[in-house]
């Protein structure tokens, strides 16, 4: 029962009360707002009597504990088949070596068991190895904050060199490709990462002085959310790099206000139409035209 999904709220608030009884001695006010913070209301009482009592044995007399290292809390059969999931999507090498394999489980799906109409078919090629090499230079100079000296070819297949201080990368789930956002020493500057032939770093100096897209030509679009399955986390995190607002309406209902830009929105129709009937789009009717839209095209596709 100490996992469950009732039950797993104890076991997060004694690897809490655990974690700080390791450094040093657990007074019982401290322990008190522990319980508060991390338990349920009426899980004072029965918390804290097991613990005074040494029903667990877990919390000494003088507040110390005889545990030497602080608990952590152990992954689900779902959780690991859920991670070797991800570790399915080639993308996630972009980002390092990461080891997510499980031997004891299957993956929870494979990317060949998801079916995607909304994307195009030329995406990036996230298994090429220089590919990878560039992705994770310019996570380094995003990090730390240097310029790189970027070569990509232009439409008549001639070598373009361009110096760039990068911002961020952005992904497009509708072309299924990362961007690179940065500053020339005059301009702003996007570079598609899948036409990039080479990059390394700048060692000269660099200075910037290039003038930002002014937020001119700006839309909006307005949601009606139904806060279920962690659905207002996940839109704020879907959404995170457009300016928005939340407002709550009711207990579980909430109106989310996204400005974009016009040639984002194609990407924000596929985005919002992810949520399924937890998201409806109120406003505006050109939107929820396209929304509609959408949804005929698909249906075709899937017939």
């Amino acid at each position: 029962m100490i996992f469950s999904e009732l039950y797993g709220t104890y076991y997060n608030t004694v690897a809490v009360v655990l974690s700080e009884a390791a450094s040093h001695p657990v007074s019982n006010e401290e322990l008190r707002k522990i319980i508060e913070k991390y338990a349920f209301g009426e899980s004072l009482v029965a918390i804290s009597e097991a613990f005074k009592k040494e029903r667990w044995q877990l919390l000494k007399a003088d507040g110390t504990t005889p545990v030497k290292h602080a608990p952590t809390l152990p992954l689900s059969t779902l959780q690991k088949r859920w991670l070797k999931a991800v570790a399915c999507d080639p993308r996630i090498r972009l980002f390092g070596s990461i080891d997510l394999d499980f031997p004891e489980v299957e993956p929870l799906f494979l990317p060949s068991d998801i079916i995607v109409f909304d994307k195009y078919s030329d995406g990036d090629d996230y298994t090429n190895e220089a590919y990878i090499s560039n992705f994770r230079l310019i996570l380094d100079a995003i990090r730390n904050k240097y310029p790189l000296n970027i070569e990509t070819l232009n439409r008549k297949g001639n070598p373009v060199y361009e110096i760039i201080l990068p911002e961020y990368l952005e992904y497009s789930e509708k072309d299924d490709k990362f961007r690179l956002i940065g500053v020339g020493k005059r301009f702003e500057s996007t570079v598609n990462l899948g036409r990039i032939i080479s990059c390394k770093p700048y060692a000269r100096n660099f200075s910037v002085n290039c003038k930002k897209r002014k937020p001119s030509g700006i839309r909006k679009v307005v949601f009606e959310l139904t806060d279920r399955r962690n659905a207002l986390e996940r839109v704020l995190l879907h959404f995170a790099h457009f300016e928005k607002t939340a407002e709550k309406i009711s207990d579980n209902q909430y109106t989310v206000s996204v400005n974009y830009y016009k040639e984002d929105e194609i990407e924000l129709v596929i985005r919002a139409l992810s949520f399924g009937p937890m998201l409806k789009v109120i406003a505006p009717q050109h939107f929820i035209n396209l929304i509609k839209q959408r949804l005929i095209e698909q249906k075709g596709c899937g017939q």
